[in-house]
This record gives C-alpha cells, structure tokens and sequence, in this order.
C-alpha cells in the first residue's frame, strides 16, 4: 500500500471553514506537501468563543510545516466578502490553483420541524456559499495550466431525504454546482470533483448533534488521505466525479482502515447514508 503523496510545492488552496474539523485537516495536511494556504472561517482570534480553534490558528499551524498562510475572515452568506477574499488571497499569491468548499452548516430536522431561517441559512452557507466561491474563482481557475475545485459534499443519488430533507438539499446543491462546472470549465484543465466520507468523520459538529457514538466515528485524516489522492492525478483528466473517501483508498492499496478509527471496530456507513440508504460498500 502506497498512499499518495503528491508535491503541491509553490501551489496555494484556498478551502473554506479550516478552523477545525476536517477543513483545518486539510488545511494542515496539504501544507505538509508544501502547499500555501488560505485558511477561512467565521472564526478569529479576536472572538469571545468557547470553541478552540480559529483561522488565524490554524495558518500558525501551517506556517510552522515551512509554508506560507493567509487568515482571511470569511462569512459564505456575504457576497462582497467572498469577492474581497477571492481577490485578496490572488493578489497575495499571484495564483490560486486549489479551490476546496469545505464550510457547511448542518440541521437534520423534518420540513415541518424546521423554521424559514434555519432552511435559509443551511441554503446559503452551503449551496449558495459554494456558488460564490466557485463563480469568483472560475476564470482565474480556468486561466492556469493545471487547476483544482473540489467540495466536500455527497454523490448525486436521490431525490428525497425525509427527516433531513433541506439540510440535504444545500448539501446535493453543492454537488449539483460543482459537477456542473466540471462541464462548463471542460478542456480548462480545471479538475472539479465532490469527495464524501463513508462513514461520520469526529467533528465539533458530529459531536454536537448527537451523531452516533465513537465507534461510529473515523478521524478527518481519512478525508485528507483521500482529498490527496485526488490531487495527485490529472486534473484534465479527473473531472466530474463524485468520490467516496474509502473508494479512493481502496484503489491506493487501502485494505485495513483500523488507524483511522476512534475505537476498534468498523463504523458503519453512516454518511454514506445519510443520502443513499441503500448504499453497501462494494467490499
């Protein structure tokens, strides 16, 4: 088993939401290939909040891996702002040539349990924060040789979800968007993939809505793993695609996934089915 380990040496990412969880997992996992980043959030320093984490910690984390970091405030809801960042970490830069939507807000209730706001803001943050980002970033991204968009949102595969019905609406949008672009940015060498994980990933948000146990739960290393096995292909080449983290490992020689569970075991399919639930891991 070889798992990728692509040189992103004088690449930048800009990925959204790396306070914590698996944004700042990538954040940091792709700054160790030599990647530059721009860690975003709602989260800063100068914020009264009980939750560890914020963005100007986690580009600390990533200046201390030799590259360099710029902590940009960022709500996905505010249209100037997301064109005053994009432009920012561009002109800071001179080339963004990694784009990951990883920010989401998350409400699993029913439609009748769930009031106008709460739909507005998962609606917002989540597929319309991805639109945003990706109608910023589409010209500048079709403009270099080689070019990555990638969301951290589930396959395509249903078209009702009850008793989570709007959160999964905002989270297929965001698919629906990205795959879209897949085909608009054709022959632009602009790679635009989905990534989902199998099973629950240990997150904040996990925890705080109650999402299975730790046995249920992998780390956010599994998602990097396989957000890195996408980026060490051809971008050209590997567009259009929605992936499962563990299918991506498996191809990488994956057979024993045990260092990235929290307990001994083998969790569930939980994600997976939160959007598919009939979905059955081919091995």
């Amino acid at each position: 088993m070889t798992l990728a380990d692509p040189d992103l040496t004088g690449s930048t990412a800009f990925i959204t939401g790396t306070t914590r969880g698996i944004g700042k997992q990538l954040a940091l996992a792709l700054a160790d290939r030599g990647c530059n980043i721009v860690s975003t959030g709602k989260t800063t320093d100068d914020d009264d909040a009980e939750l560890a984490g914020s963005i100007e910690q986690t580009a600390r984390e990533v200046r201390d891996r030799g590259v360099e970091a710029l902590a940009l405030e960022l709500d996905l809801r505010d249209e100037d702002r997301v064109e005053a960042a994009v432009e920012e970490a561009i002109d800071r830069f001179g080339a963004v040539d990694i784009v990951i939507n990883n920010a989401s807000a998350i409400q699993l209730a029913n439609v009748a349990d769930l009031p106008a706001d709460r739909f507005d803001l998962l609606t917002e943050v989540n597929v319309r924060g991805t639109h945003l980002v990706a109608h910023a970033f589409a010209e500048h991204l079709s403009g270099l040789d080689e070019a990555w968009l990638l969301s951290n949102s589930p396959p395509v595969v249903t078209d009702r979800s009850p008793g989570k019905a709007p959160y999964a609406w905002s989270k297929l949008g965001m698919s629906f968007i990205t795959l879209s672009l897949a085909e608009e940015l054709a022959g632009d060498g602009v790679g635009c993939n989905t990534f989902w994980p199998v099973t629950t990933i240990d997150t904040r948000a996990t925890r705080y809505f109650g999402l299975g146990t730790e046995d249920d739960w992998r780390t956010p290393e599994v998602v990097s793993d396989a957000v890195l096995e996408i980026l060490a292909r051809d971008p050209a080449a590997c567009t259009g695609n929605s992936f499962y983290d563990e299918d991506l490992l498996r191809e990488a020689g994956v057979t024993d996934f045990s260092a990235y569970n929290l307990t001994e075991g083998d969790p569930a399919p939980m994600s997976a089915r939160l959007f598919d639930p009939e979905f059955e891991r081919d091995a």
